[in-house]
């Protein structure tokens, strides 16, 4: 990977939607020089998708909260039943097996507190691998690069 495909790659990450020659332009690469390099960070899965980035407020999310989860067994299998449930709450957004005092991570979106609540109470607390949930609750995003 060069400097070119290092700013491709900034650039698509700004904004995926940019046309080959806009890209181009703002790389400095003739249009299909350009495309050949986007082609080839795409088949070397480098670029992985392309996705909209969406007004939570606009969808009716008003409470975003961090959520880490502590198993009471550690075993392979307790992890793989605890996150294919997971993968099925819908107010999950993100799931990150982690290190240190707890086993995930998760950002969990809901409407509001009691939502979140119900999925606090109906979701986490009725699964029998969880021993602790641990809430941080999101007051300000001043910055959020994850494009």
């Amino acid at each position: 990977m060069d400097k070119f495909d290092e700013k491709i790659l900034q650039e698509l990450q700004r904004d995926g939607r940019l046309t080959n020659v806009e890209l181009s332009q703002r790389v400095g690469l003739s249009p299909s020089a350009t495309l050949r390099r986007v082609q080839e960070l795409e088949r070397q899965k480098i670029i992985s998708g392309y996705k909209a980035i969406l007004n939570h407020s606009k969808m009716g999310v008003g409470f975003i909260a961090y959520v880490s989860v502590g198993l009471s067994n550690h075993s392979k299998q307790s992890q793989l039943n605890f996150e294919s449930q997971i993968c099925l709450a819908k107010q999950v957004v993100e799931c990150h097996n982690i290190t240190g005092a707890s086993e995930y991570l998760l950002r969990v979106e809901t409407t509001d507190l009691s939502a979140y609540k119900r999925f606090h109470a109906d979701v986490l607390g009725e699964m029998p691998q969880v021993n602790s949930i641990t809430t941080m609750v999101v007051m300000d995003t001043p910055k959020d690069d994850r494009g």
